[in-house]
């Protein structure tokens, strides 16, 4: 989060007393929105822990989702080298784009950003009825079954990598990070927890 510090050195007068803020999900890296802050923005959106802009058009503070509902959760504000254009990493609550997409930028994703999509389907099949799809009926079959495709899939990318057959490997490694992404919800752990595990052995 921006230190007092680093607010003060924000250059507000190269652009007008506003400055661009780059909106990106904190998990999926996916790039959502851009949008302007001005200083009583910033100060409310640190704050609230809510994104909050200065909208242009309206002439006034404009909390993202203020009536739809989809408000954009703050959890982490950068500035770039030049202290005049903003990075907030943030959670969405629902769609970020009024046209209900969850990007104004859509199509357009990043390889983590499908993941999380991915995830995020998953999850919903662990309620599901079996026979609607694979995945709930992994789920009707218990942790166990999940558990032993994890293990049958990691098996079979291991024998696709000695065999040196690019084409099975990358299909097997497809097939085991599905799985392995189940096994996660199974247990209510999310592809991030683990992202962050690798983080902190980088460090």
């Amino acid at each position: 989060m921006l230190t007092e510090q680093e607010i003060a050195q924000l250059d507000w007068q190269k652009t007008g007393d506003l400055l661009p803020v780059i909106v990106q999900h904190a998990v999926s890296g996916d790039v959502l929105m851009l949008g302007y802050m001005n200083r009583d923005a910033l100060d409310k959106t640190i704050s609230e822990k809510r994104v909050t802009f200065y909208s242009r058009t309206k002439q006034r503070l404009w909390t993202k989702g203020e009536s739809s509902g989809h408000f954009l959760n703050l959890e982490d504000l950068f500035k770039d080298c030049d202290n005049d254009t903003l990075l907030a990493l943030v959670t969405p609550i629902g769609p970020t784009c009024h046209q209900g997409t969850n990007s104004c930028f859509a199509p357009a994703q990043t390889a983590q950003g499908f993941l999380y999509e991915l995830e995020s389907v998953i999850k919903s099949r662990k309620t599901a009825d079996p026979d609607s799809s694979y995945t709930a009926q992994l789920y009707a079959a218990g942790t166990k079954r999940i558990a032993q495709k994890v293990g049958e899939e990691g098996v079979e990318t291991a024998l696709a990598a000695t065999v040196r057959d690019k084409a099975e490997l990358t299909s097997e490694s497809a097939d085991l990070l599905y799985h392995l992404l189940v096994l996660l919800q199974d247990a209510d752990l999310d592809l991030a927890a683990v992202i962050e595990k690798l983080r902190s052995r980088h460090r």
